[in-house]
């Protein structure tokens, strides 16, 4: 997830110096492991070019109050969610109205 992560925002931190916040502490050794195994060796590969502008922090995971959204839970669809969508304002389309001789083309 954090090689994907580099590789996508690679167009912003290219040549910036950015620190890494994480509260997984084999990161931080990451760089510097003497034998890793081939899923870490690729991660290392992977994230090699940003080694002199990357700055990885540990943070312990109780401490580490501004986790990203994808650690959260979906919020409920409830009227107090700004991305509240009744359900009555989604369209209904009945099953016997699909053509399925039309999908493929």
């Amino acid at each position: 997830m954090f090689s994907m992560a580099l590789e996508k925002l690679h167009y912003y931190l290219d040549g910036s110096a950015f620190e890494v916040i994480t509260d997984c502490t084999a990161m931080k050794e990451l760089l510097n492991m003497k034998n890793p195994n081939k899923h870490m060796l690729r991660w290392q590969i992977a994230i090699q070019e940003y080694r002199g502008n990357m700055n990885i922090v540990h943070k312990e995971g109780k401490t580490h109050m501004n986790a990203d959204g994808l650690s959260r839970l979906e919020l409920a669809n409830t009227p107090d969610n700004p991305a509240y969508v009744p359900l009555e304002a989604k369209p209904q389309i009945p099953i016997e109205g699909i053509n399925i001789t039309d999908i493929g083309t």
